[in-house]
């Protein structure tokens, strides 16, 4: 079997001709709207911003913040690996240059496997909303319907991505604009009708918002802080397609941090806004009203947009369809760089001769999202919904073992400069600290059967299956390590310390 993506130096004549990707590709505009695309903001905010409110009150704004400073902090230990390692495995190629082949194969795992839960979700929220949005409420409500209508979404974007990033690209510009005009023009509205007063639970803006000193109760903080971490999740996407951007040593990184900027800049914006129109209450549009805390916006929408209350619903469905492409995106790239190190079947590594994209990891990557998805929903939807809660434990796990690999690969020269001691060491370090313990902290609090909307095997059924998706890696990478041709990885031969990876020149 040809593997054409495996084109090491030596078998170049010492010209390093990556992968096989389409090169240069993106730019820093087109890195940051796919990364802003996988993070899918106006869905996120929509279906967060209510629990946050109950756990922290109106404090929510300020925890917006925090919980963006390990994400930051992450970023930061991408863009230093990045800068050296440009490899579209990132987590996968990092943590088994830093630590070896066993932890690099679980990061690069926690990548794929938090893929195909966050997939299965919102491909729900699209097959969903497009039949509200047509405005039939009884397909909408039926599993049958939404269950295909979604698996045909995710097909077709399954297609996209196999045809090109290019195309994705401009197909996300398009998507991504749509949303994020539609959480400013939320945001506008809110403010307009809340200085008006047209609705009686409004409330004035107040300072105190970003108080930290006003949060009274710690478990709630944390618990806080735990859900809108996993919100800014999907900014990485913008480094797994390194090998595809211009300047791919710098470009991702910096699109990475400009990713985490707006959407903070969103979050905050949406969220106090919304809080001073909508108030704290618990009826009508009160943000802690429990009919409709999965989803504040198409709520409130109907009262700030009138007749066209649609748009939102648009939106926010396009939030999730745009989230669906750009997941497919870099997790297809992820494992072909494993099986290019040989830590995965050649067949991962085979790319299509027209466009020169990953098919057979795109594809096979689809048809575990579908069939991951079709499974839970036959289950039942509290199973859907805990898959989704557990999949923060996953991308906990993986940026908290990239954050360690930039400290530890970088370790002799952290003392060549006092940039490299805080942008290779402590700050990474204490990224992958604050994610370290959002990890054990989330599994714990994942353990109550309260915590969760199953319970299984006497447990939350979050924990279940979120450790059981990680325990069943381990698995995974037992069984392949069985097999011949893994043992080059295994063995340390086709990916270490000194390897030079594989990425096409500058």
């Amino acid at each position: 079997m040809e593997r054409s993506a495996l084109s090491t130096e030596a078998q170049s004549g010492g010209k390093n001709l990556g992968k096989g990707l389409a090169n240069g590709a993106l730019g820093v505009v087109g890195s940051t709207i796919i990364g802003l695309a996988s993070t899918a903001p106006l869905y996120s905010l929509a279906a967060t911003l209510g629990y946050v409110i109950i756990a922290v009150g109106a404090q929510a704004p300020i925890v917006f913040i925090i919980a963006s400073i390990p994400m930051i902090f992450a970023a930061l230990a991408y863009q230093e690996l990045n800068r050296e390692m440009p490899d579209c495995g990132t987590t996968f190629v990092w943590g088994t240059k830093a630590f070896g082949p066993v932890i690099g194969w679980l990061g690069g795992w926690s990548v794929a496997v938090s893929s195909v839960m966050v997939l299965a979700n919102v491909g729900e929220i699209t097959g969903q909303y497009f039949w509200l949005l047509l405005g039939n409420e009884e397909f909408a409500s039926n599993r049958a319907i939404v269950v295909t209508t979604s698996v045909i979404f995710i097909a077709v974007m399954v297609g996209i991505s196999i045809i090109g990033v290019q195309i994705g690209e401009k197909l996300q510009m398009v998507l991504v604009g749509i949303q994020i005009f539609a959480m400013v023009l939320f945001a506008v509205l809110a403010l307009v009708h809340a200085l008006k007063g047209t609705y009686e639970g409004s409330t004035d803006f107040d300072w105190a918002w970003f108080d930290v000193t006003q949060i009274n109760s710690y478990s709630g903080f944390i618990e806080a802080v735990l859900l809108v971490l996993f919100i800014y999740w999907g900014w990485d996407t913008c480094l797994a397609l390194n090998e595809e951007t211009k300047n791919p040593r710098t470009t991702p990184g910096r699109a990475a941090m400009l990713c985490i900027i707006v959407l903070i800049v969103l979050y905050v914006g949406a969220g106090v806004t919304a809080m001073m129109f909508a108030g704290f209450g618990d009826t009508e549009f009160g943000l802690t009203n429990a009919a409709h805390l999965d989803d504040v916006f198409s709520v409130l929408g109907s009262a700030l947009f009138g007749p066209w209350g649609w748009f939102l619903l648009l939106s926010v469905m396009l939030s999730a369809a745009s989230s669906t492409q750009t997941t497919i995106l870099p997790t297809a790239r992820g494992t072909l760089s494993m099986a290019v190190y040989r830590a995965l079947p050649d067949k991962f590594a085979q790319l299509h001769p027209r466009w020169k994209t990953p098919w057979f990891s795109t594809l096979i990557l689809g048809i575990a999202a579908i069939g991951y998805y079709v499974l839970v929903s036959a289950i039942s939807e509290d199973v859907l919904a805990d898959s989704l809660t557990s999949m923060g434990l996953a991308v906990a796990l993986y940026y908290a073992i990239t954050s360690f690999a930039c400290v530890w690969y970088y370790r002799d020269t952290l003392k060549d400069s006092a940039r490299n001691l805080w942008m290779r060491g402590i700050i990474p370090a204490l990224g992958g600290l604050m994610l370290g313990y959002a990890f054990i902290q989330s599994a714990l609090d994942m353990l109550s059967e309260g915590y969760s909307e199953t319970v299984i095997l006497g447990l939350g059924g979050a924990f279940v299956i979120g450790i059981g998706a990680i325990l069943f890696g381990m698995l995974l990478m037992a069984v392949w390590s069985l097999f011949p041709g893994s043992k080059p990885f295994f063995q340390g031969r086709s990916l270490n310390r000194d390897t030079p990876v594989l990425v096409p020149d500058e």
